[in-house]
């Protein structure tokens, strides 16, 4: 027996345990151990309530987690409110259409030849779908407001992970003529431009919600409830007349093309209640199709654009001499030897003339008759008019984008400044602003709102001048049209017309250039006037640049068709057009 043996017999009858021995004797103190024992059965007792508590006492939890796995919560997308014409006639609506969504890494296993003719369907190559794949492997859109058509053949393909989502979009039948004032949406159906902008939160619906359950595929296999009903938005009508605003279009665009001008705008009011019964520019686009625009096509230039108005400003100026006492129709200025000095300044007439009545004055357009009537006036009475008739303040017409026009203080007007925005010079304003302002001379004295929804009841009105004092500029601004005027062409068989020509330098730079903006406002008939037609021609460049050349004859052809379509009976038994013997307004 070995040495071992022994011992360990040895040491098993003395009562000595194995572990006494040296090698395998522990270090550590007993009770760490204990406590190691007691924390892991602490742990197993907690674990054991939290399974009783979640599964006994409360199972909110884990239901919702569970429900997260097979029930979803889907959009109900509303309909956006129609925009219709004061007669009814469809201006904007929406129609339904299919977004093309996917989950990419299922698409991304299908054949290539269906993934080949998915980029078909969609109009891309198959590189941009697989890019459009691979910008983001949990959800991507592979293309909106796809047509139902289209969408019935992508889902005929039956790929993986390719679903499909109703949407809406915006048709406009009228197209690019009503393309500024109706404007447009995007592709989430938001206001961007016109009214479509103006009144987003009436058109707009309010998305819905309800809960479904899907199967593992995602598709849906009941329907649990609705959390909340789609609501769709307000149908909203305008005050124009689609009929109106056609004519006014066309003899519009006609001019701009005859002319070669840069651009054009025109306006038709109501003068009864102040509706915009027409309101459009050129150049112009197409709200159905944007893939070709630019900004000068966006630019609603009657409302954003402003320019010098000339001599379409000095019927305001007459009239305030007329008010005030200092002048009466007959009274004699003398406006030899057609020129004017005030300082180191010199003001022209395009003509030269010797002594001229007031009335004259705004026959013949004479710059050095109105600067002689302003000049007797404070420039306090001057300023006050304007910014009565809304000149240097933005046009309370809840649309986007509408100017203030620049008119500064009376403190600072020099005489030289008080003289040239007498007829027109020195201020700025937009096409609508000078429309507005006309009615005055239409509604015998008294200035209303305008407005571009449709409305039964004239608002409340703001006496401006005396009913005098409106109807002696009736029968001056009548003659700006008759033999001896500044604007014969624009004369309207069977009716009497007035109104008043303009013509400006445009300033580029802070400088006057050659370049023109000719205009024309007026009103019609003038016994009883029942609309108002404001036109401007920017920089034409072909067959004279004065506004009784370029923008009168398009004031006669809109006022003609728009007193026949609004059944307007005559109040002139002149039935022929006179031969052009007009003089040039003074710029």
């Amino acid at each position: 027996m070995s040495r071992a043996g022994n011992m360990s017999r040895t040491a098993a009858s003395r009562g000595v345990s194995f572990s006494s021995n040296p090698v395998l004797e522990v270090k550590l103190p007993i009770w760490r151990s204990r406590l190691v024992l007691f924390l892991l059965f602490g742990a197993f007792v907690a674990l054991i309530a939290r399974a009783l508590w979640l599964q006994g006492m409360t199972t909110d939890f884990l239901q919702k987690q569970g429900a997260n796995r097979y029930a979803r919560t889907l959009e109900l997308p509303a309909t956006r409110g129609k925009i219709t014409d004061r007669n009814g006639q469809v201006l904007a609506s929406s129609v339904p259409v299919k977004a093309i969504w996917a989950i990419p890494d299922d698409v991304l296993e299908a054949p290539k030849d269906k993934i080949r003719q998915l980029a078909a369907l969609l109009d891309m190559s198959e590189a941009e779908l697989r890019k459009k794949l691979d910008s983001d492997r949990q959800f991507v859109y592979l293309k909106r407001q796809v047509e139902p058509q289209i969408s019935d053949k992508i889902q005929a393909l039956a790929i993986p992970g390719v679903e499909t989502r109703k949407e809406y979009k915006r048709f406009y039948p009228e197209g690019e003529v009503m393309a500024h004032v109706v404007g447009f949406t995007n592709v989430e159906d938001i206001g961007q431009e016109g009214i479509e902008l103006a009144s987003e939160k009436n058109l707009a619906g309010k998305t819905g919600s309800r809960r479904v359950i899907k199967d593992r595929l995602g598709r849906i296999v009941e329907d649990i409830r609705a959390i909340r009903e789609p609501h769709d938005g307000k149908e909203l009508t305008l005050s124009l007349d689609s009929k109106i605003q056609y004519i006014a279009y066309t003899h519009l665009k006609d001019a701009v093309e005859k002319h070669k001008a840069k651009a054009g705008g025109a306006v038709v009011l109501d003068v009864h209640t102040g509706e915009v019964l027409a309101l459009v520019n050129l150049p112009s686009y197409n709200p159905n199709d944007r893939s070709v625009l630019t900004g000068a096509q966006l630019r609603n230039r009657v409302i954003t654009d402003t320019f010098e108005p000339g001599s379409t400003m000095k019927p305001f100026t007459v009239a305030l001499a007329l008010e005030t006492g200092r002048v009466t129709p007959d009274t004699v200025f003398q406006t030899a030897p057609g020129y004017m000095t005030i300082g180191p300044a010199v003001i022209h007439d395009a003509h030269k003339e010797s002594a001229l009545t007031v009335a004259q004055i705004i026959q013949k357009s004479s710059n050095i008759g109105v600067a002689k009537m302003a000049l007797q006036m404070p420039p306090k009475e001057m300023w006050e008019l304007f910014t009565t008739l809304g000149f240097g303040q933005q046009p309370k017409i809840g649309f986007p984008g509408a100017v203030a026009g620049r008119l500064r203080n009376y403190k600072n007007w020099r005489p030289i400044e008080q003289a040239t925005m007498s007829y027109g010079h020195g201020l700025s304003v937009s096409l609508l602003q000078m429309a507005r302002a006309y009615t005055i001379f239409a509604r015998n004295g008294d200035m209303i709102p305008i407005t571009f929804q449709k409305t039964a009841e004239a608002p409340a009105a703001q006496r401006v001048i005396s009913d005098k004092t409106a109807q002696q500029l009736r029968i001056m601004m009548e003659s700006v049209t008759q033999p001896g005027g500044t604007a014969t062409q624009a004369r309207v068989p069977g009716y009497r017309v007035a109104g008043k020509t303009g013509t400006a330098h445009k300033i580029e730079g802070g400088r006057y250039v050659n370049k023109y903006v000719g205009d024309f406002i007026g009103f019609a008939p003038v016994s009883n006037p029942r609309v108002i037609v404001a036109v401007m021609i920017d920089e034409p460049s072909a067959g004279g640049h004065f506004g009784g050349i370029v923008a009168a004859p398009v004031f006669a052809a809109i006022t003609a068709n728009v007193l026949r379509s609004m059944n307007v009976p005559p109040d002139s038994s002149v039935t022929s057009i006179i031969p052009d013997n007009s003089v040039q307004e003074s710029m």
